[in-house]
């Protein structure tokens, strides 16, 4: 007897949450919030004037169809700074791409530091995601985003992990930094020092602002953290510093340390650093 084929549909995961902040009297404050699906926000509170929002993804995580979206607006001389609550992951595919963005438009005088937390990557995953910021004329945007190739403490090592992560940055409608990063089993493959090498975690952070080349001589002494590999340039209102590193741990305390140099105040209190 011949069975007929099942064709089962799987459930997928949609999130998106979206937040707006105004100043206030002297202090920057939400003024709306959009959640929906897996997409959740929450404001720890600040007692400096500036703003936090820790985003999260309920469903644990990104697989092929899901879909996750975060999306901040950043009014007039407001100062907010952006994290995630714990390490994205991106679990194995049947084929389809997972696809996460994040949007922020950051208004004149305003600040926002986009300071995720880690993203792991798992064997054969595939995840596309576009982060899009649009800076006013004197806006300033600090982005920190990591990745991180399997847990190393459980010997994962993916051979085939597809990533595609682009990144735009505008200030008043014109590019001034934009990058994109494809990983793919070729890539892995290779242990090219022109690609990764040893490393099975890397981390970009930028710094763009009018003055971002006078942080360059103090993030460039920050950079001692033994276990990793870090280098620094800085030029037309942008600082930019990459770090490489075997392992997750390391590469984060590198990163706190990077951090430290290009802005006031502590880490986001759930990096539990």
């Amino acid at each position: 007897m011949q069975m007929a084929a099942i064709n089962t549909s799987m459930q997928r995961s949609h999130g998106q949450a979206a937040v707006r902040f105004a100043m206030h009297a002297g202090t920057t404050r939400l003024q709306d919030l959009h959640q929906s699906g897996s997409g959740k926000a929450i404001m720890p509170r600040r007692f400096d004037g500036t703003a936090e929002v820790v985003f999260l993804n309920t469903s644990g995580g990104i697989t092929d169809g899901d879909s996750l979206r975060f999306d901040m607006q950043i009014g007039a001389g407001a100062q907010v700074t952006a994290t995630t609550q714990t390490a994205e992951r991106a679990y194995a595919s049947r084929g389809a791409a997972g696809v996460a963005a994040v949007s922020a438009q950051v208004g004149p005088a305003a600040r926002l530091d986009w300071l995720p937390q880690e993203t792991i990557l798992f064997e054969n995953c595939h995840l596309q995601r576009d982060t899009t910021i649009d800076l006013a004329a004197d806006a300033t945007c600090l982005l920190c985003e990591s990745v991180v190739l399997g847990r190393h403490a459980m010997g994962e090592e993916p051979k085939d992990a597809r990533l595609t992560d682009r990144r735009m940055i505008r200030r008043d409608g014109r590019p001034v930094w934009a990058e994109t990063v494809q990983i793919d089993a070729n890539f892995l493959a290779h242990h090219s020092p022109a690609l990764l090498g040893p490393a099975r975690a890397y981390a970009v952070i930028a710094l763009i602002s009018a003055n971002a080349v006078d942080a360059l001589p103090a993030l460039r002494a920050a950079l001692d953290v033994p276990g990793t590999q870090a280098a620094a340039s800085a030029w037309g209102g942008k600082c930019v510093l990459r770090i490489l590193a075997r392992d997750s741990w390391p590469m984060k305390k590198q990163i706190a340390k990077a951090l430290g140099a290009l802005r006031a105040g502590p880490l986001p209190r759930v990096w539990q650093m």
